[in-house]
């Protein structure tokens, strides 16, 4: 799919070196997993399967976990007019959109290829932002399908879950099945799970570094499409506000879709977790849009 977002070369390049990572990566976590299960056709079943149970039920899973649902043009014309605004003048295929029942402001786009995309949001971000600011968010949200990188995330995302699951599996089976195993099972399974929780954490820091970057491309092309960057800072602003006074309790529910949102769902006082944050500092993202203000002056 060609659109008329803004090519992005380095977030190319970043996607592709954060794959080949991951799939070397990807070489010890299987070797872990036939230590553990003791067969390859199952391991290869098991790994197979899961892989293609998120890559093409991302977006339906993403939509129950937030409580989204698909809205017609009727239910929400706002929504879908600003959509089909942004879709025309950036030449790409409509996705379908959804609408989550949440007062946590916010958006996220989802889904396995163009054709397959959603594009989410909250209630509360309606009822927050102006129609320009809207507009800067879904073309926020537009440029990741533009751009594919909501595919590569969602892959990339797959093998940190997987040995996670992996830490948590043999971290239990040694805790309440230690009695009964010799001294070799049991260093064993240690291995598997230090194994397993060097690949989780390998995959947690490649992933956060090509998320903060998406973020920032995302930023631009969506700037650079609107021709607006002051609406998209200002939603940027009144949603990561927000987003502060939101109950604990919501914000934990979201934050495990964090890569995927237009914004973080980081409470307050926050601090060793904004450090590795899948988005970059509202600061920094507000400081790349006054450049791109700029530049949008001059040339003017």
């Amino acid at each position: 799919m060609r659109s008329r977002f803004e090519p992005d070369r380095q977030l190319t390049a970043r996607m592709a070196v954060t794959m080949f990572l991951l799939g070397l990566v990807y070489v010890a976590f299987v070797a872990a997993l036939i230590v553990l299960l003791k067969s390859v056709v199952l391991v290869v079943v098991i790994a197979a399967g899961l892989l293609v149970a998120q890559f093409w039920f991302s977006d339906r899973i993403a939509l129950y976990a937030m409580h989204g649902r698909l809205v017609t043009a009727e239910e929400q014309p706002r929504l879908h007019g600003v959509i089909d605004r942004l879709c025309a003048t950036a030449d790409m295929p409509k996705p379908r959109v959804a609408v989550s029942e949440m007062d946590l402001p916010n958006a996220f786009a989802t889904g396995r290829n163009a054709d397959h995309a959603v594009v989410c949001v909250t209630t509360g971000l309606l009822r927050r932002l102006e129609t320009e600011e809207l507009e800067g968010v879904l073309a926020h949200e537009l440029s990741h399908v533009a751009h594919r990188d909501v595919a590569v995330i969602t892959i990339a995302s797959f093998l940190g879950v997987i040995a996670g699951l992996i830490v948590r599996f043999a971290f239990y089976s040694q805790l309440f099945g230690g009695r009964n195993r010799d001294q070799n099972t049991a260093a064993l399974l240690a291995i598997v799970m230090a194994v397993s929780a060097l690949v989780y954490a390998i995959s947690f820091l490649l992933i956060r570094a090509l998320s903060r970057y998406r973020e920032l491309a995302a930023d631009r092309a969506a700037a650079m499409l609107t021709g607006k960057p002051s609406a998209l800072a200002s939603a940027l602003t009144k949603v990561s506000g927000d987003i502060a006074r939101i109950p604990t309790q919501d914000l934990r529910t979201a934050q495990a879709f964090n890569a995927f949102f237009f914004t973080p769902a980081l409470g307050p006082g926050t601090a060793l977790a904004a450090m590795f944050s899948t988005h970059p500092s509202l600061e920094r993202r507000l400081e790349a849009l006054a450049e791109i203000s700029a530049q949008l002056g001059e040339a003017a």
